[in-house]
């Protein structure tokens, strides 16, 4: 793979997405100088030794300066704080772009610090584990997912070709979305199936100490898989649901509905009803693997 260079880059935030982005720089020498930077000195240093950066700094503005694209990678409640620290640092030219899962709330926030010289293009690779932090990322994150943008339109077109070809150059595909469609896109196919696991987690956690330790020791693949999901960032859901609210709350308005369905077909033996769901959500299942999103 090919793509962009860039003589420096900064990364505001060192988790999963933007170690893995780090490494793909690396990987594919796209960037000259690599500056990571991170709230806490210990992350900072994580990012040392595995070699993600070349400079690492606590200061958003120093981390900015010069910086050919700038990447947010922190929880959104972050980005309208760093936005501004960022803003008088920016070169002519710089592009900023983020990793975030809500786009209008990254537009809202970050776009009125951008200054006329620089470019802010909305990102949002699709991609992740439930793991964090600066080991927990790794080159090939990306290869074969997809990346959507939500430029605003009168972006520059040089800085959404650049944006794109960094992510094609990490293996992603791009689609180019209204930032709206992207939320309640992702409400459904995202948020709340971590709300979901959230959920089910806390009530398991909830039960009785006997069932509890029964609920853990036979924790097949359904459990299990609910688990995983439950174990991603804290801090990085919360703002996800606090910005995505009205997108979310629709589409829990649509599982009640469907599960009300559902719990009827149970209570009075609708086997037909409840086969005819269960086959209908399978093919949604295979056409998932199809399209090697699984």
């Amino acid at each position: 793979m090919s793509g962009p260079r860039f003589e420096r880059v900064a990364l505001i935030g060192i988790g999963l997405i933007n170690s893995s982005l780090a490494r793909v720089l690396r990987q594919e020498r796209l960037a000259d100088t690599i500056v990571a930077c991170a709230r806490r000195e210990a992350t900072l240093a994580e990012a040392r030794a595995l070699g993600l950066c070349d400079e690492a700094t606590t200061d958003p503005a120093a981390a900015a300066a010069g910086a050919d694209l700038v990447v947010l990678g922190t929880p959104l409640s972050a980005y309208a704080a760093i936005a501004a620290a960022i803003s008088g640092a920016l070169k002519p030219g710089a592009i900023v772009t983020d990793v975030g899962s809500v786009k209008q709330a990254a537009i809202r926030d970050i776009a009125p610090s951008i200054p006329p010289h620089a470019h802010f293009v909305p990102g949002h690779p699709v991609a992740g584990t439930e793991q964090s932090g600066p080991a927990a990322g790794f080159a090939e994150l990306f290869r074969d997912r997809w990346c959507v943008l939500t430029p605003l339109p009168d972006t520059d077109p040089a800085a959404i070709a650049a944006v794109t070809a960094l992510w094609q150059a990490a293996g992603m595909k791009i689609v180019t979305m209204d930032p709206e469609h992207h939320d309640l896109v992702l409400a459904i196919t995202s948020h709340l199936p971590h709300l979901i696991a959230y959920t089910i987690v806390g009530t398991a956690t909830d039960l009785e100490e006997m069932l509890k330790s029964e609920v853990i020791k036979f924790s097949a693949g359904g459990f299990r898989d609910f688990t995983r999901i439950a174990a991603s960032d804290p801090v990085m859901w919360r703002d996800i649901f606090l910005n995505n609210r009205d997108a979310v709350l629709e589409m829990l308005g649509r599982l009640y509905e469907d599960l009300a369905i559902l719990q009827r077909a149970i209570r009075v033996g609708d086997g037909a009803t409840l086969e005819a769901h269960f086959a209908r959500t399978r093919a949604i299942r295979r056409g998932i693997v199809e399209a090697k999103q699984a």
